[in-house]
């Protein structure tokens, strides 16, 4: 079994191996417990991930009651260097006499969420809504296999989560006690560092190859699609450079590209204000301490600052100090904008073209820096001339 599962998550001989996420673990544990408590006798247990890859996955530490039944699954990180690997995850479900919902909550090790702003409403386990979503099909097709139509309460316990959740940010994000259940396709791919590095290069060397003189980076597809809706009309190939930023221009710079347009969230940007050149938050955040000096810098007062301070995610910063003033609010975006260019011109030695354009998924445009106007023209001109 082991080997046909790793066939399905590794059909290339070679790669780094992909794993699934506590989100997965989760909607198994959760399926096989309500297959217990209805007297299947299982030793393992199906589940369709939202990725479209099934898995057959090993159950362990199954616990038979009455009218109630728990097992867990054990996380497989794959390659990925995670610090959930190897965890057990739980489910119980215990079915109630009276017909009703299916109830999702979390126990032991899955942290609750204190503070607004996240996935999940205030009060609720740290489930997001994917793992969330998977647990309640995966348990309601149990069920319907089976033919049982009564409600049932499924809980999702992590034992090691409270413990592992110090060495997360977690804390700082207001998720108390454990713990989140994560993952919106249920695998995980695995993110060498040097690996993906070096996928950034291929593509730089391959646009510039086709002749390209001016490159469009993004952290991810929502930085290409947002250029796509809002500057370009055309089709255009952004290069993915995932938190890589400082690396990204390094290379640009060596290959002899005249420009680069960047276009990213401002949860991604407001670091680059910072200085900060890899985005990933194990090795720095500072979103609300560079958000917040550029807020007290221009006049805020110190209950706003504070606000932002212990703000969770920079949407909730934008929505206080556009409560507190728009016209701030603009300000503080436009000394964003300037950081942000005055850092990309640097790390590159004055030596390239450089625009920044930043976005909130949930706010729309934020900004842009000096120079991204004339460069979408140098752009727009370019795939004119291509077509």
């Amino acid at each position: 079994m082991q080997e046909e599962q790793n066939k399905q998550l590794n059909p290339k001989a070679g790669q780094l191996r992909r794993g699934y996420t506590t989100g997965t673990c989760a909607a198994a544990a959760a399926k096989a417990a309500a297959m217990l408590a209805l007297g299947e006798k299982i030793k393992n247990i199906q589940v369709d991930t939202p990725k479209g890859i099934p898995l057959t996955l090993m159950l362990q530490d199954i616990q038979v009651g009455q009218k109630k039944a728990s097992c867990a699954i054990q996380k497989d990180s794959g390659d990925d260097p995670d610090i959930t690997h190897g965890i057990l995850v739980y489910g119980e479900v215990e079915l109630l006499d009276q017909p009703g919902p299916i109830l999702i909550d979390g126990g032991t090790g899955v942290g609750r969420v204190t503070l607004p702003g996240l996935a999940c409403d205030l009060g609720q386990a740290a489930i997001n809504p994917v793992p969330r979503k998977m647990i309640g099909q995966m348990v309601s097709q149990a069920f319907d296999e089976l033919g049982y139509e009564g409600g049932a309460k499924v809980t999702i316990s992590i034992p090691k989560g409270e413990e592992l959740a110090r060495r997360t940010y977690n804390p700082r994000l207001g998720i108390e006690g454990g713990l989140s259940v994560l993952g919106t396709s249920g695998i995980v791919e695995p993110m060498s560092e040097q690996a993906l590095i070096d996928t950034i290069k291929v593509e730089m060397d391959v646009q510039k190859a086709l002749g390209a003189e001016y490159l469009v980076i993004t952290p991810g597809n929502y930085g290409e699609k947002f250029l796509k809706e809002h500057f370009l009309q055309g089709e255009v190939y952004s290069v993915k450079c995932s938190n890589f930023i400082g690396d990204s221009l390094d290379y640009a710079e060596g290959c002899g590209f005249k420009g680069i347009l960047f276009v990213g969230h401002i949860g991604k940007l407001v670091k680059v204000a910072g200085g900060i050149m890899n985005t990933h938050s194990k090795y720095a955040d500072a979103r609300m301490e560079i958000l917040s000096a550029h807020a007290a810098r221009l006049g805020a007062e110190a209950e706003l600052i504070e606000g932002m301070m212990n703000a969770v995610t920079t949407d909730s910063a934008y929505e206080l100090l556009e409560a507190y003033s728009p016209e701030l609010k603009d300000r503080v975006l436009q000394a964003l904008m300037d950081k942000i260019e005055f850092h990309l011109k640097s790390r590159t030695h004055q030596q390239m073209e450089i625009g920044a354009v930043m976005f909130s998924n949930k706010h729309g445009y934020l900004g842009k820096t000096s120079q991204v106007d004339a460069i979408l023209e140098k752009i727009e001109s370019s795939l004119a001339e291509n077509k």
